[in-house]
């Protein structure tokens, strides 16, 4: 997708501060973070949301979750102590940026709910 946001970061179109780049994800650091820790991990194939996966992202998904994430939480320092996940889903659910994105918050104690 040309216009959006995630799309152009993954493309190196718009400058953000890179934690993590392979060859189908960039994780970066978020522009308004909620913990000292806060990077989203975005896939460069452009999915709208969680609910847009197809069969055929399901490496991706795992990629994220079996290797991405653990990998970042451990060079982020956050493994220890613990750290949140999140997938905001659609309007309703949170999402901003329709591009499927997941949130990695840690260095602070995580409250419940969240929102």
């Amino acid at each position: 997708m040309t216009n959006c946001i995630f799309c152009k970061i993954a493309r190196g179109e718009i400058p953000s501060q890179i934690v993590y780049e392979d060859a189908s994800v960039v994780a970066f650091k978020d522009l308004s973070p909620q913990a000292p820790v806060h990077v989203l991990i975005v896939p460069k194939k452009h999915i709208q949301s969680v609910a847009h996966f197809q069969a055929e992202d399901k490496e991706l998904a795992a990629h994220i979750f079996v290797d991405v994430v653990p990998k970042l939480a451990a060079q982020l320092g956050v493994t220890d102590g613990g750290f949140r996940v999140v997938l905001n889903t659609g309007d309703d659910g949170g999402q901003t940026v329709h591009h499927l994105h997941v949130h990695l918050l840690g260095g602070r104690k995580m409250t419940w709910p969240p929102g």
